[in-house]
């Protein structure tokens, strides 16, 4: 019996072996159809970014700390966009039997029907072990159908083994054919604890983003925003009302449907000896430094979206009044299959006998913001730790300080109220913490992190970093929700909406890569002036 249950074992380990090593290389290529067009030509990719930048103009001559805000923000043509390569990875495992699973196949309608001929899907499905359903395909009339029929045909069974569908998923775009102008990412959700294959709070997804979503209140928080930091750019959704699963998603593909800019790079650089560089707040993307410099790489950039990078300085003495160079700021980019760099940025100061030059309000907004977001961790960590009465009265100090702070009326400010509201009667018990807090604040913090859209809590409310296609899919996702046989718009009359909404968007893309360089032109020649005086 022993020799007989060791011989099965190693027929299933050398079955599972053969599993891994399968080649997943059999994606579909990009061809044009009826449907569309293919690839549309690439008009103008240079100035995909908009950069503005803000600090005081005037700093005293004693050694001072001094503040600069950089904000990136996409702002390229989303009418050539490239392709996404989007793999769904599912829970299957026993928990989604029933209502669950419905709510899953119609979200998945949703996303199916979103696509268009220049993208291609993958499901992956998992319980006790991971099933690819299909290969990466082209999106046309005839694969949506057999998607569509593959979905509606799904059976929930098994344990939870969130480790094999999260492996099988990046094999899937690891080993693909064709990879040139492609977006990719993977969308994973799950409702409850892993019980089988490790832990895949361990696994590495390289470049990939790994967007996880937690559905209902049995999910595993911890696991899965560990998945969404471990990839590159990834988030961490909180779906407790599982009637939200369709928003979800919706955010999500929202995001990968608009991406202007791929492999985001900034450096910031000190003025050589106006400046020393103390500090570089740019949430957990990766940073990098020399003696002189800091570069942050964000990787993907949606358009609309933005990023926000707050530089502290430490200015030296001087004697004499004069115009500083305290800061250069470059920055480079992926797009249209090229590598772009940005027009140089020179932070230029007046150093002057004394200052009383207020803090501008857009520095003082963020600074609350990291502030706020930083306060509600620790609040997190304590109600982890079961101090559940420090973590409201963190929570309190929050508010406290965010109303003392800056303007309550400005729109960032109010959402960051309504989630420290929301954040409070979720701690009103440990066990209301743990079933339900500890999602929401995690999700947060992962939002803030990646200053990118995250659904929890009350989604409508709750918009900070959320782009104009998500404000419009959000829309879209309850519509399908209420009669999901109702026709969802084309990509075509989205675009068409949002050129609308923005007519002056193309020339703002043009202007965007050339102004700067002019302003800065000019700039360099006041300095030079006020140096000569």
């Amino acid at each position: 019996m022993a020799l007989y249950s060791r011989s099965v074992l190693e027929l299933c380990a050398s079955q599972c072996c053969k599993k891994i090593k399968k080649s997943f290389n059999d994606d579909e290529p990009i061809v044009a159809t009826q449907d569309d067009s293919g690839e549309k030509p690439t008009s103008f990719v240079a100035g995909k970014t908009l950069a503005r930048i803000f600090n005081k103009t005037k700093a005293p001559l004693e050694e001072s700390k001094f503040k600069v805000m950089l904000e990136l923000t996409g702002a390229g043509s989303i009418n050539d966009r490239p392709g996404v390569d989007l793999v769904m990875v599912l829970d299957l495992s026993t928990s989604m039997k029933g209502e669950k699973l419905e709510k899953l196949k119609t979200s998945m309608q949703f996303v199916i029907k979103k696509l268009t001929p220049i993208d291609r899907l993958s499901v992956v499905t998992f319980a006790g072990n991971s099933k690819r359903l299909c290969p990466l395909r082209q999106i046309t009339k005839s694969s949506q159908a057999k998607i569509k029929k593959l979905v509606n045909a799904l059976a929930a069974d098994g344990n939870t083994n969130i480790t094999a569908g999260l492996r099988t998923g990046l094999k899937v775009l690891n080993d693909r054919n064709l990879t040139s102008r492609r977006v990719v990412g993977i969308m994973l959700m799950s409702d409850g604890d892993q019980n089988a294959g490790g832990d895949a709070a361990n696994v590495r997804a390289g470049n990939v983003p790994v967007h996880t979503f937690g559905f209902g209140l049995d999910q595993d928080p911890r696991v899965l925003k560990a998945i969404a930091d471990n990839s590159k750019g990834g988030t961490f959704s909180d779906v407790q009302n599982e009637n939200n699963l369709s928003i979800a998603f919706s955010q999500c593909l929202a995001g990968l449907l608009t991406v202007v800019v791929q492999d985001l790079k900034l450096t910031v650089t000190r003025g050589k000896d106006e400046s020393t560089i103390q500090k570089v707040s740019a949430g957990n993307y990766p940073q990098s430094m020399d003696a002189s410099s800091v570069s942050i790489s964000f990787g993907d950039l949606y358009d609309k979206e933005v990023r926000k990078v707050l530089v502290d300085l430490l200015l030296p003495a001087v004697s004499i009044p004069r115009g500083a160079d305290v800061l250069r700021i470059t920055y480079t980019y992926r797009a249209g299959g090229k590598l772009y760099e940005a027009n140089p940025l020179i932070v230029m100061v007046s150093r002057i006998g004394t200052s009383v030059e207020p803090e501008r309000e857009e520095v003082k907004i963020e600074e609350n913001r990291l502030r706020t977001a930083q306060m509600m961790k620790e609040a997190r960590i304590m109600a982890d730790e079961k101090k559940l009465d420090d973590a409201q009265n963190k929570i309190v100090e929050a508010e406290n300080s965010l109303g003392d702070a800056v303007d309550e009326s400005n729109v960032s400010i109010k959402m960051l109220k309504s989630e420290l509201q929301q954040l409070s009667k979720l701690m009103k018990s440990q066990n209301i913490y743990e079933k339900q807090g500890r999602p929401f604040a995690l999700s947060s913090e992962t939002s803030h992190d990646r200053q990118r859209f995250a659904t929890r809590g009350d989604v409508e409310k709750l918009r900070l970093f959320a782009t104009p296609r998500m404000e419009n899919y959000c829309e879209q996702a309850k519509s399908f929700n209420e009669d999901p046989s109702r026709p969802l718009p084309t990509l075509d009359e989205d675009v068409k909406q949002e050129l609308a909404a923005d007519p002056l968007s193309e020339v703002v893309e043009a202007l965007s890569y050339f102004i700067p360089a002019v302003i800065q032109s000019l700039n360099s020649i006041e300095n030079i002036l006020n140096r000569g005086h």
